[in-house]
This record gives structure tokens, C-alpha cells and sequence, in this order.
């Protein structure tokens, strides 16, 4: 009875370990995205550095963007287990190099399960301290 027990409760846990595994790499990654031409040419007004606006950027960022892309912008957030497309990873280089113009659009406008962010941030004044505080997320 004793061996039993021990058996079904390392069955549980061998099961449970494997699912801590399995789980986020059931996530799929985005497609491309289609920024409008209207976006394309859009750059951030804020200045590489400019600290005011990393501020505000990381206070609303923690506001708005935390809970799925993470405290770090490693799409770690509390949240993002719960989608079925991986929110993405800010630090890395290819993301960093995304123009100023697709990260509006991809930030405010959204897609999918990215949801639209206008009516919750409807001034460019914090829509741009936003990207210039996601700007300072490298590895």
C-alpha cells in the first residue's frame, strides 16, 4: 500500500514537471504584421535617453503593458500563459529594430489577441513615452 502511494504520488509529479515544460511552447508565434503606410513614416517625437519620457513610458507601460508582456518586456507577464499567441520578447535585438512607426501600430493599434489601446491611451504624448521606455528593454 505504502509503495502505492509513493508510486502514484511520483506519477503526479513527474506529470506536473513535464507540464511546467510543455506549456508555453504551446504558444504560437505572431505572423508578420501589416502596418498601414500612415504608420510607416511615424517616428517618435522623444529623443533616445530622454528620461521624462522613459518615466512616464515605464509608469504606464506597468499600467497597460505588464501584465502580458512582463516587468522586463520578456512576454513573461502574469497573463501571457493565458494566450494562445507567445506576446513576444521587447529585448531582443530583431524586436528592438522594429521602426518607431510599426511599434505605434503594433502597440495602439493591435490585432488578434493585442488588443486596441486607443481609447485607453488616447494621447500621442503617452503613446510615445510608452515605445521610448519599451526602447530601453535590450538584454
Amino acid at each position: 500500500m505504502k509503495s502505492r502511494i509513493i508510486y502514484l504520488s511520483l506519477l503526479l509529479l513527474g506529470s506536473m514537471a513535464i507540464m511546467a515544460f510543455v506549456s508555453p511552447q504551446d504558444q504560437k508565434k505572431g505572423g508578420a504584421w501589416d502596418v498601414p503606410a500612415k504608420y510607416k513614416s511615424m517616428v517618435n517625437p522623444n529623443k533616445a535617453g530622454d528620461a521624462d519620457a522613459e518615466k512616464l513610458g515605464k509608469t504606464l507601460y506597468a499600467k497597460h503593458c505588464r501584465s502580458c508582456h512582463g516587468n522586463t518586456g520578456l512576454g513573461d507577464g502574469p497573463k501571457a500563459k493565458n494566450l494562445e499567441t507567445f506576446p513576444g520578447d521587447f529585448t531582443d535585438a530583431k524586436f528592438q529594430a522594429t521602426k518607431d512607426g510599426d511599434l505605434y501600430f503594433m502597440s495602439f493599434i493591435g490585432r488578434d489577441e493585442m488588443p486596441n489601446f486607443e481609447k485607453n491611451i488616447p494621447d500621442d504624448e503617452s503613446r510615445w513615452a510608452i515605445i521610448s521606455y519599451i526602447r530601453t528593454l535590450k538584454k
